[in-house]
């Protein structure tokens, strides 16, 4: 069996059945090991951050965080040189709050906060729907990691290893994510 063979068995084992996870199946999982699609289209393998922290966030346009894509870019401005990468995944999950199109999603995000680190485009982030590295997140981390709210964020090491797990609340640019994103970029 091909390495690539092996980790669509793998992974198609660990979404089929979540308490087994990957680890059960005798290789470990990885964030690298999804793809989305794109805001602008097209696939977005997440293997293209490799050896890059990412900051994984469910973002919606008309919450009460909202605000927090300034933080985002913040955070993304200030340590994109030396690794990281902030991913924002649009969802309509949580209060209808995000009812856009990639296209609507995109203009305002650029046009209200100066957007330029990657998005998806919108996905569905919990429930039996959700999308697969939200599934997998999940199985892994345990049904309360996963998000209650719009503004979720995870942070995946440079190994897409789990480095950290933040509610909405907690703003980006907090001194505990940023002590964690310098962790991860140290890995």
């Amino acid at each position: 069996m091909t390495a690539r063979l092996k980790k669509i068995v793998t992974l198609v084992a660990a979404l089929s059945a979540p308490a087994l996870g990957a680890q059960a199946m005798g290789e470990e999982m990885s964030f690298h090991d999804f793809h989305f699609t794109a805001i602008d289209g097209g696939d977005l393998p997440l293997d293209r951050f490799q050896g890059k922290a990412v900051l994984l966030v469910n973002t919606a346009s008309f919450c009460g965080f909202t605000g927090q894509y300034a933080d985002l870019q913040q955070i993304w401005q200030d340590y994109r040189d030396q690794g990281l990468v902030v991913l924002g995944v649009p969802s309509n999950d949580f209060g209808g709050q995000e009812p856009g199109t990639a296209e609507e999603i995109k203009d305002f995000c650029e046009a209200n906060y100066d957007i330029d680190f990657p998005m998806t485009a919108k996905a569905t982030v919990v429930g039996a729907d959700a999308h697969p590295l939200y599934r997998w997140i999940g199985a892994e981390l345990g049904e309360g990691a996963q998000p209650k709210w719009n503004f979720h964020k995870y942070l995946f090491d440079r190994q897409g290893r789990f480095a950290g797990a933040w509610p909405s609340r907690v703003k980006p640019t907090g001194p505990e994510i940023r002590a964690a994103v310098e962790k991860a970029l140290g890995s």
